[in-house]
């Protein structure tokens, strides 16, 4: 093992006093974690959508996605029993649409909103980065908040931009 000449083993690094845990401990820990962002969509009666920074890709065969979903959200109802949702990757010029599927109340498919019925009839939004169309496999229970699983059917990689982040609170954009 090659050690650096600035680095001295004999010491700890310094770490606060632990706390007992919490959701705020939880939230104050992830507000350290930068996150990519997502809008999750599906259709019902109405179409619905929320921001998402929970987004992971699970599996590459079979093409697998989750996300969290908190079962008080406006959305849930209809997450809750649709069979396809769809799933865009935000770009950093998409900071408005991002505040507006997170703000409670919003009208989120208001004239503001460019968007068209795609693939099993997601609703899809423009301009985005990238987006998929999934089919759900799963939806497991997790707290106060259900873990969708969902299997990629269609999507496009090929938006043109840089991908808007969440961190500390606030949605950035990537530096290099």
């Amino acid at each position: 093992m090659t050690v650096s000449p600035d680095l001295r083993l004999d010491t700890v690094p310094t770490i606060g006093a632990p706390r007992q845990a919490s959701p705020d401990l939880l939230r104050s820990v992830f507000r350290r974690h930068a996150a990519g962002v997502a809008v999750v969509t599906a259709h019902g009666e109405r179409p619905v959508g929320f921001t998402a920074t929970s987004l992971n890709s699970v599996a590459a065969d079979p093409p697998l996605i989750s996300f969290g979903v908190g079962t008080t959200s406006s959305s849930w109802p209809v997450l809750a029993e649709a069979e396809h949702i769809g799933v865009h990757i935000l770009g950093e010029h998409q900071q408005d649409l991002a505040a507006t599927f997170a703000r409670s109340g919003a009208d989120r498919f208001g004239e503001e909103t460019r968007w068209s019925v795609g693939p099993e009839g997601v609703p899809v939004l423009d301009g985005v980065l990238a987006w998929l169309v999934c089919r759900v496999v799963a939806r497991v229970p997790a707290g106060d908040h259900r873990i969708v699983i969902a299997q990629a059917v269609a999507g496009d990689p090929d938006g043109v931009g840089r991908p808007l982040l969440y961190h500390h609170g606030r949605f950035n954009a990537l530096r290099d």
